[in-house]
């Protein structure tokens, strides 16, 4: 635990909360020369973007909570020289299906010639790879217009649909629903499915959804890097928040953890923020605050009104296997089939039926989720020892399952939901996933999963929603202010997840109101 300075000295800026964001903002206004202060609850920075050894025993240090990096601007690690990298994926995506009694899936990478193979041998002619190709053509240039805006400030509607300067697209992704342009663009069901895969990730919706929640989710899942490839963090997440806190540090802010914050007092010009550590309370005065916690938790900090409640829905777990387990498809090879985006139970009408079902107050029959294993992409997160003896880490990530379900019994309906969920996964596999689980030191199963009630209480997402709220529109609305970071006090700043363009490991918060107290419009 850091202590500050126990002086009468008014900062430049307090930061409430020590997750990824904060230290962007941070490190930004420490090296601007503002002085800053981090108060953070737990006993570690990093927030949802750590790495951690949860296997008694076992070195493997794993993307506990949030897995791969696509919206985290190239500018950020260059303005603040973080000792980061990223390593792109050999394979985008694999699908395990079953088609006329025979196990088989859809490659999508390994080299432009396999993935039309794949698309061919699964539908039987070409159309549905050169559909494939026109629909990923339509997001990458709308990618390419959005991704820079998001370190800007924030453009209007009007503004971002010049900067898109594609009617079609714009349609398609801002003003209908996602799941009418899938089925414009695609006839079968499963490749339907892992296109609509990218608009459900911590979103409870239906492709035709009118609220287009859908789309705003699914944008984000498209634009990272001006490209839409997700990529595995080089040593874990944890490396960013490491680096980005010693940046941080390395620039005069102090990171002072044990320090919750309980009340924020402001009145536009200064603030004062009370906060608690296991000696008592103490006050840090402040000209800016900058609240890198949910809109919720704001509210609450602020005396304010909450906003509408929030709720996640997915299912977290995490694994590691003495081996990776061999498939039933003949033509996949293991290395490279959970080498990307392994998808289970995501065909189109699947995911229907999975919403459909939630939304009625059940569990899925065949829950949905996606799969991903970082070690085959970088070794570097196992000790010598277990990479050598050929353990790989996997992480799985379900859809569909909002919080209100598991409000009866957290526990027993987690139990059902994983069981239910690796069911689906051993459909496809040619032996029990259960027959490739390390143990521990314990000689437990190498395996936990957390519902959307484990992670609002371990770490404070509202409802377990890894988005804080719903994900914005990036683009000016009424009351979203000149960076999307503006609150009702002019010196108090959301830098969080909840912020406009805010959601995923991305830094843009952060950065954005960082900009704002350095560019005089945070008051």
């Amino acid at each position: 635990m850091t202590t500050p300075p126990r002086t009468s000295r008014t900062y430049d800026a307090v930061v409430v909360g020590g997750g990824h964001n904060g230290l962007v903002a941070a490190a930004y206004l420490a090296r601007a020369g503002r002085s800053v202060l981090v108060l953070e609850r737990l006993d570690h920075t990093g927030g949802a973007a750590v790495s951690a050894r949860p296997f008694a025993g076992v070195d493997a240090r794993l993307s506990r909570y949030s897995y791969l990096v696509s919206l985290l601007p190239g500018k950020i690690v260059r303005d603040l020289g973080l000792d980061f990298r990223v390593r792109a994926r050999s394979v985008s995506s694999y699908t395990p299906v079953e088609r006329s009694g025979r196990p088989t899936g859809l490659l999508v990478g390994g080299g432009e010639r396999r993935t039309r193979e794949s698309f061919a041998r699964l539908t039987g002619s070409e159309r549905e790879y050169a559909a494939w190709q026109r629909f990923y053509a339509m997001t990458g240039h709308v990618a390419r217009r959005v991704f820079p805006t998001l370190t800007e400030p924030l453009p209007t509607r009007d503004e971002l649909r010049r900067r898109v300067d594609d009617e079609a697209a714009w349609r398609a992704l801002f003003e209908e629903p996602v799941g009418v342009t899938i089925e414009e663009h695609f006839a079968d069901d499963l490749v339907r499915g892992v296109a609509l895969t990218d608009a459900l990730i911590g979103t409870f919706a239906d492709a035709h959804d009118p609220s287009l929640v859908q789309n705003r989710c699914f944008l984000y899942h498209v634009i990272g890097g001006g490209t839409g490839a997700w990529d595995v963090p080089v040593g874990g997440m944890g490396a960013l928040t490491d680096a980005l806190a010693a940046a941080a540090r390395a620039a005069g802010a102090v990171l002072a953890t044990g320090h919750e914050a309980v009340r924020i007092d402001a009145d536009g010009r200064t603030a004062e923020v009370t906060y608690r550590t296991a000696d008592g309370e103490g006050v840090a005065a402040a000209r800016h605050v900058l609240v890198n916690a949910s809109p919720r938790e704001l509210a609450a900090l602020t005396g304010q009104a909450p906003p509408p409640p929030a709720e996640g829905a997915q299912l977290k777990v995490n694994m590691l296997l003495t081996r990776l387990p061999r498939l039933r498809d003949p033509e996949a090879d293991p290395r490279e089939a959970f080498a990307g985006t392994f998808h289970i139970a995501e065909g189109y009408g699947q995911l229907a039926a999975a919403h459909a079902r939630a939304a009625a107050g059940e569990l899925p029959d065949a829950p949905p989720c996606e799969i991903y294993c970082h070690s085959l992409t970088d070794p570097t997160i196992l000790a010598p020892g277990p990479a050598a003896a050929g353990m790989h880490t996997l992480t799985l990530f379900g859809l569909h399952t909002p919080a209100r379900l598991f409000a009866g019994d957290n526990d027993a309906v987690r139990a059902e939901l994983l069981k239910s969920t690796l069911a689906q996964l051993d459909a496809h596999l040619a032996e029990p996933l259960a027959d490739c689980l390390a143990t521990d030191a314990e000689g437990r199963p190498c395996i936990e999963a957390k519902s959307p009630l484990d992670l609002e209480r371990d770490l404070r997402l509202p409802g377990g929603n890894i988005f804080h709220r719903e994900l914005s529109w990036p683009h000016a609305q009424d009351g979203t202010g000149h960076w999307g970071v503006e609150t009702g006090q002019a010196n108090v700043l959301l830098c969080g997840a909840g912020a406009v363009r805010g959601g995923g490991v991305s830094g843009v918060p952060g950065h954005n109101a960082a900009m704002a107290v350095l560019n005089g419009t945070g008051a």
